[in-house]
C-alpha cells in the first residue's frame, strides 16, 4: 500500500489526461484567485506604497543588507515560521505547511510522470505522498482541536465553524479523504470510488475558494515579513510589530496600553 501509486491504479477507470487536466485547472484557480484577492484587497498597492514611504523617509538600506534581510526572511519567517512565538502553534503550522508541500508536489509528479502502472513509480515518492498527507492531518487536527485561540483560550466548541475556517477545513478534508481513498483502493474496498470523488470535491473547494479563504495568505505573509524587516532596518517601522526573532523590548518609556 505504501509503495503503490494510487493514481496509477486509478488510470484503469479515469484517463491520465483527465487527471492531469484537473491539476492544471486547480493551479489556474489558485493563480486567478490570488490575483483577484490582491486586486480586491489592494494588498500589492499597500506593500508598494509602504515600501516607497520607507525609502523616502528612512535611512538608505544597501544592497548587501537588503540581500541579508531577504535571506533572513526566507529562513526565519518562511521556512521556520518565525512569526509564531507559541512553540506548539509553530510546530503544528510547520507540520501542516511542509506536509501540504510534500502532498501537493508528489501528487503532481505521480499524475504527470507516472500516470499508469506501465511506468514504475519510485517507492519513496509514494511514501512521501502518504507522509505529506499524514503531516497535514496531524498538524491540522492538532491545531483545530487543541490550539485555536477560541478553543484553547476561550473555551468555545471545536466544532464551531466560521467562514475564516474554510481553508483549514477544506485542506484537512482533502488530505484525510486522500488517505482514506488510497487505503480503500489498496484493500479493494467498494467504497474507494466514493471516497475518491469526495476527495476531489474537497480539493476543488480548497483551490477554488482562494478569494474567500486564507489560502492566499501564504503568498502575502512573506511580503509582509520582508516589509517589516526593511522598515526596522531603515527606522520607519511605524508601530508595526517587531519580527518574531527580535521581540519588542520596553525601554525607559512604558509603551504598554493602559488597563493591561
Amino acid at each position: 500500500m505504501f509503495t503503490s501509486n494510487p493514481f496509477a491504479e486509478l488510470s484503469a477507470s479515469i484517463a491520465p489526461s483527465v487527471m492531469q487536466s484537473y491539476i492544471v485547472v486547480m493551479i489556474l484557480l489558485v493563480a486567478l484567485g490570488t490575483i483577484y484577492d490582491v486586486l480586491h484587497k489592494k494588498s500589492a498597492r499597500y506593500f508598494r506604497a509602504n515600501m516607497q514611504k520607507s525609502r523616502a523617509e528612512g535611512t538608505k538600506v544597501g544592497g548587501g543588507e537588503m540581500l541579508s534581510i531577504a535571506i533572513r526572511t526566507a529562513v526565519v519567517d518562511v521556512a521556520a515560521s518565525g512569526e509564531f512565538c507559541n512553540p506548539r502553534r509553530r510546530i503544528a503550522h510547520l507540520l501542516t505547511m511542509y506536509g501540504f508541500i510534500a502532498f501537493a508536489l508528489t501528487t503532481a509528479i505521480m499524475v504527470f510522470r507516472y500516470p499508469t502502472p506501465d511506468v514504475a513509480t519510485p517507492a519513496i515518492l509514494v511514501q512521501l505522498w502518504w507522509l505529506g498527507a499524514a503531516m497535514v492531518c496531524i498538524g491540522g487536527y492538532w491545531f483545530w482541536f487543541f490550539i485555536r485561540a477560541d478553543v484553547a483560550a476561550e473555551g468555545s466548541s471545536p466544532f464551531r465553524v466560521m467562514r475564516a475556517d474554510l481553508f483549514i477545513l477544506s485542506l484537512l478534508a482533502s488530505a484525510t479523504l486522500a488517505l482514506v481513498w488510497a487505503y480503500l483502493q489498496a484493500t479493494g474496498n467498494a467504497w474507494a470510488t466514493s471516497a475518491f470523488w469526495l476527495h476531489v470535491l474537497a480539493t476543488t473547494l480548497l483551490f477554488g475558494s482562494v478569494p474567500w479563504s486564507k489560502f492566499a495568505h501564504m503568498f502575502f505573509k512573506p511580503a509582509a515579513a520582508f516589509e517589516k524587516r526593511i522598515s526596522a532596518a531603515n527606522g520607519t517601522r511605524s508601530n508595526l510589530p517587531a519580527p518574531a526573532n527580535q521581540p519588542e523590548k520596553f525601554g525607559s518609556v512604558d509603551h504598554r496600553p493602559r488597563n493591561y
